[in-house]
């Protein structure tokens, strides 16, 4: 009895040392969350363009909620994919700003992992504003080209110019040409060939965080829509002494008028197709040092030389007859009154058989003075 309750002793000893031989381990590493964050740009980046892709991504989970906002708690605009599984700002972000993300992901197995981290934008040593010369829901003549004003240089005219786009209905051939700066650089579009009537034009200038050269970057996105109107054509040609206005192919006036005189260069009314680009009923026109603030009725402007179609009575006896002005085209009272509120912006007068041609010199809008050819290498880019 006593052998056999030494055996049933050892057997219970070895029972409870096998209970307590996992005393000195550890319980097992809770696994890590599933779910796998991606930021872009990444955390800590620096130099950030404000228009390029911003977004934060999810595998093996889905966003729970997110948000990104400056450094004044505001919010940035952006939406969710249907699968929840990115979110993508929508919104141009600020120059020399920075930017938090905020949120939580779920993964698959259930567990959160935060969505943190920041980010700041490029800080440019300037930004170039700039201006679109044709405005939304505005009516224009057939020879009326885009301008872009820009406040500054532009010394990287390529990167500009990749920005800009012109949608036509029905499509138009024409391109962008750099003309010398005027107080800033400037690009003006014109089609090849006049605008066919009842065109529909649309503009987009998306120079926002561009790259404008020297160190500046676009000031802001541009975008107008305008629509082309009748056709009418000024034809003035100096040897007649006569003007006719030409709408949709018919006649409409035939009017009798006086040109420059002639005697010196000052005085040439220039040939070529000139751009109507702004009329006044009363205008003050000045000559000095021959005359200064002289009052004038119906001016409509066709050139910044000084070059109007405008009334004249002290040269009426001449008009059908002789050349005797400074250089603008005279008409009578009643001629000139007649013709102006039918003149819209962009309508082409066509000056013709004068000793000098319309060039540079004469002001900003000589475009069609320039060869269609020479026109479209004047575009800072390649073809």
């Amino acid at each position: 009895m006593a052998v056999l309750a030494a055996v049933v002793f050892s057997v219970f000893a070895l029972l409870l040392a096998s209970c307590g031989s996992g005393g000195s381990g550890s319980e097992p590493e809770p696994a890590e969350p599933v779910a796998q964050v991606t930021l872009d740009p990444g955390a800590e980046a620096t130099g950030v363009s404000p228009t390029a892709k911003i977004s934060v991504a999810v595998r093996n989970g889905t966003i729970d909620e997110v948000a990104l906002s400056n450094a004044a708690g505001k919010q940035v605009s952006g939406v969710l994919s249907a699968d929840r599984r990115e979110y993508t700002v929508t919104e141009p972000l600020g120059y020399d700003a920075t930017y938090s993300w905020t949120g939580t992901a779920i993964g698959t197995d259930g567990k959160p992992v935060p969505i943190e981290g920041g980010f700041s934008t490029l800080a440019p040593t300037g930004t170039t504003p700039a201006t679109l010369n044709i405005g939304d829901g505005q009516e224009v003549g057939i020879a009326a080209p885009i301008i872009l004003k820009f406040t500054g240089p532009v010394p990287d005219k390529a990167a500009a110019e990749k920005a800009l786009t012109v949608t036509t209905d029905p499509p138009t051939e024409g391109a962008w040409a750099w003309l010398p700066d005027d107080g800033g650089a400037r690009a003006h579009w014109r089609p090849k060939s006049y605008w066919q009537p009842g065109t529909e034009v649309h503009v987009d200038a998306k120079l926002y965080g561009v790259a404008l050269g020297g160190g500046a970057y676009g000031d802001g996105d541009l975008t107008t829509d305008f629509s082309i109107g009748r056709s009418q054509i000024v034809q003035a040609d100096a040897t007649t002494h006569r003007i006719r206005v030409v709408r949709d192919g018919g006649t409409v006036f035939d009017f009798a008028a006086s040109y420059g005189e002639g005697d010196e260069a000052r005085n040439v009314t220039r040939s070529g197709i000139h751009v109507v680009t702004e009329k006044y009923e009363d205008f003050l026109m000045s000559n000095p040092p021959f005359y200064e603030n002289v009052r004038e009725r119906w001016a409509v402007r066709i050139s910044n030389n000084g070059e109007f179609i405008h009334a004249n009575p002290e040269s009426l006896a001449a008009q059908g007859s002789a050349n005797v002005t400074n250089g603008c085209i005279n008409l009578s009272p009643e001629d000139a009154a007649a013709y102006f509120p039918t003149a819209r912006y962009g309508d082409p007068v066509e000056v013709t058989n004068t000793s000098i041609a319309l060039s540079a010199a004469d002001g900003d809008i000589y475009d069609w003075a320039v060869d269609w050819p020479t026109w479209a290498s004047m575009s800072a880019l390649d073809g």
